[in-house]
């Protein structure tokens, strides 16, 4: 039997209200698409959102529903591999942050998380390596087609 599931403030307020947590990232060259993505969330959604970019004069407002947490990665303050000298590359931080929080929250078997990765291949490609390591299936991570990471698009 399906059930029909309203998303408006009264039901999102209501304690038998399942909530399915949300893992996305984005870098600067998808900002457009994670809006599109977040736009379509319904505003009782939890989970997090990361984003990388270059440094801080890209960081602006996003709209996400209030029980998201948005995190901006701002690669020009932060370091490149530990014990090195180099700067954080593109996808470094936002796949140190991503594998991190995952370890910590990705911690049940039958985890209905829902994960969208906007970001670049390479931080994309060790997020998803990352996931897949802990026991999420591929088929439950989105990420750009194109990418050929065998994940749904």
């Amino acid at each position: 039997m399906v059930h029909s599931i309203e998303h408006n403030a009264s039901a999102c307020r209501s304690s038998r209200h399942t909530r399915v947590q949300h893992l996305i990232t984005a870098d600067e060259s998808s900002l457009a698409e994670l809006e599109a993505v977040l736009s379509t969330l319904p505003i009782c959604s939890t989970g997090r959102v990361f984003i990388e970019i270059p440094d801080a004069s890209w960081q602006g407002e996003i709209s996400a529903p209030t029980r998201m947490v948005v995190t901006w990665l701002d690669r020009s303050q932060r370091s490149g591999a530990p014990g090195t000298s180099r700067g954080c590359a593109s996808g470094e931080a936002l796949s140190r942050a991503v594998t991190a929080w995952a370890d910590e929250m990705l911690c049940e078997e039958d985890d209905q998380t829902r994960i969208h990765l906007l970001g670049g291949y390479l931080g994309t490609a060790d997020i998803v390596d990352h996931l897949v390591g802990l026991g999420i299936r591929r088929a439950s991570i989105h990420a750009p087609e194109h990418y050929r990471l065998g994940v749904a698009g």
